[in-house]
């Protein structure tokens, strides 16, 4: 089954950017049993099947992640494989490009393929799940070295919570690098003129 490209105004526009990246991955997950029992391995050829995979480990180091130029020819030489041959191969109803369509990426027309992209898909939200655990982490991790910093000054403050998230907040807008002493204690004097100006708009509205 030739590849042929649908009309520009049917073509979806792929979900994933070239921003969205798996520099960190050196593996992706595949499907055993959704393999061993799809049609491209069960209709395919040996040779269709060999390219057709290369094809998907290819996609993952494409721009955007996950998709493949739509000229065979530039396909064929990824796949060292002669284009006329490649060409063939590809006029079967399972060839290497079984499933791939066509897509827009940014302007740009290129190839996905549904499982690589629910693949991807997966792999990325696994990748932000895990990014915002470890930045929950690193803040719990901060807010718990400055609590036990302000206890040297004041145990009441540091047992404040709205204080001592104020007071990381205005370091971090201020630019502190190394909370110093100096840093910690500039904090904990603005603390006090915006505790005191809360308390005085409180007094106003009552």
């Amino acid at each position: 089954m030739s590849l042929s490209l649908a009309p520009v105004s049917e073509i979806d526009e792929y979900p994933l950017t070239r921003e969205d990246r798996l520099d960190s991955h050196y593996f992706m997950a595949w499907e055993r049993r959704r393999w061993l029992n799809c049609d491209m391995r069960l209709k395919g050829t040996a040779e269709c099947r060999a390219y057709y995979f290369d094809l998907i480990n290819i996609s993952y180091d494409q721009s955007p992640v996950g998709t493949l130029p739509t000229d065979k020819s530039v396909l064929a030489k990824m796949l060292f494989v002669d284009p006329g041959h490649f060409e063939q191969l590809c006029r079967l109803d399972f060839g290497p490009l079984h499933r791939w369509r066509t897509v827009r990426c940014e302007g740009e027309l290129r190839l996905m393929h549904p499982m690589v992209l629910r693949t991807l898909t997966d792999a990325i939200a696994r990748k932000e799940d895990n990014r915002a655990k470890n930045e929950a982490a690193n803040v719990a991790k901060r807010l718990m070295r400055l609590r036990s910093t302000l206890a040297g000054y004041n145990t009441e403050l540091a047992a404040n919570d709205a204080a001592v998230r104020w007071i990381d907040d205005w370091l971090i807008r201020e630019g502190c690098e190394y909370r110093s002493s100096s840093w910690i204690e500039r904090g904990i004097s603005n603390w006090g003129e915006h505790a005191l100006d809360l308390r005085m708009k409180a007094r106003g509205r009552a």
